[in-house]
């Protein structure tokens, strides 16, 4: 593949975050409202688009809980269609439940201040809640920030700074983008990187892709990442920015596993699928 430059994401790429970011999604509902999705459907949320912000899948994932104590019918999967078929992300579910014609009981209920700030206590546990959040949190935790396991090797790091240069493009929040980056050894200049709290479009919105492309001085970019709207983010940069090679190549690493991950890539319209970021350096060098 050719690439002259390289733009990582971080959850699921980097590292995995299936027992914090996602767990975090889960717990928060089920603390605040007694029931939840699992997590498969919070796989569901992601593959409908629109939430690179995983604040918003969980203020959409605890509406759908409560449209359905309201009187919506469909289960998880009908719901997340729907909201891809209405363009995805936060606006769509709450267009979703508007049109179930259930009254507004939901929306009511619905808190996502409350949800924010049990996410944050749950995932930043009570240390860092107070740092990053300067507030007392609600509950003590420990922090699931503390169980993300590293994906990508040294070695990786190394083969791909020396050859290319590596931009970041993330859904997390900028302090939390910076302790995930130091705990992979991966040292980014801020200009070089983009986080929630550089941009509001997010994913797969083309234009921090495209600026990255610009401030790396690039004519081929690879990105890659673990959504679908990693890929779809690629293939929105290409049509706006025709003068550039976007690669958008998606890692078996996050939600998107096995078989059925590569088929969704590929129906999605990746350059290629590879089974964890440390292939590659090999893809991009063969």
């Amino acid at each position: 593949m050719n690439a002259d430059a390289v733009v990582l994401d971080i959850d699921g790429v980097l590292v995995d975050v299936a027992d914090s970011y996602r767990r975090a999604i889960v717990e928060s509902v089920d603390r605040v409202y007694g029931r939840t999705v699992d997590d498969a459907g919070v796989q569901r949320f992601k593959d409908a688009g629109g939430f690179n912000n995983d604040w918003e899948l969980t203020y959409a994932a605890a509406l759908y809980v409560l449209a359905s104590e309201a009187g919506y019918e469909g289960d998880v999967a009908t719901f997340t269609d729907a909201v891809a078929a209405a363009g995805g992300g936060l606006d769509a579910a709450e267009a979703v439940v508007r049109d179930a014609d259930i009254g507004d009981d939901a929306f009511d209920r619905w808190d996502p201040g409350q949800l924010r700030e049990t996410f944050q206590a749950l995932y930043l546990g009570a240390d860092l809640y107070r740092d990053l959040e300067g507030a007392e949190p609600p509950f003590e935790a420990r922090g699931y920030i503390h169980d993300e396991p590293v994906l990508v090797e040294d070695a990786t790091i190394e083969r791909l700074t020396d050859r290319f240069p590596v931009g970041v493009l993330t859904g997390r929040p900028a302090a939390e983008a910076t302790i995930a980056l130091g705990r992979v050894g991966l040292s980014v200049p801020d200009a070089r990187r983009f986080t929630m709290d550089d941009w509001d479009e997010g994913k797969p919105h083309p234009r921090a892709l495209t600026t990255l492309a610009e401030r790396l001085d690039a004519e081929r970019v690879a990105f890659a990442g673990d959504t679908l709207d990693d890929v779809r983010t690629a293939a929105n940069a290409a049509a706006t920015d025709p003068d550039r090679t976007y690669h958008g190549i998606g890692v078996l690493t996050g939600g998107l596993t096995g078989e059925s991950g590569r088929l969704a890539y590929e129906d999605a319209g990746a350059a290629a699928v590879i089974e964890t970021v440390n292939d590659l350096p090999a893809l991009l060098e063969s």
